[in-house]
């Protein structure tokens, strides 16, 4: 894995941690009847903690260079 492909899928991972967190507002500003916010916000921790740890991947791993 490359350095760019790192930082790709920390971003991916970002987005979803952050999707998570905008569905759990929506669904705890019309009223949790099903349960959902615990499993939801679950989910998107383990988002949230994947984006970290491709984070820390990235930062280890050597600049991508452009191969010309």
């Amino acid at each position: 894995m490359t350095r760019d492909q790192a930082l790709t899928e920390a971003r991916n991972a970002a987005d979803k941690a952050r999707r998570s967190a905008e569905y759990v507002d929506n669904v705890n500003a019309g009223g949790d009847s099903m349960g959902k916010v615990p499993r939801i916000a679950a989910a998107g921790e383990l988002w949230a903690s994947t984006a970290r740890a491709y984070a820390a991947l990235a930062a280890a791993l050597p600049e991508t260079t452009k191969e010309a």
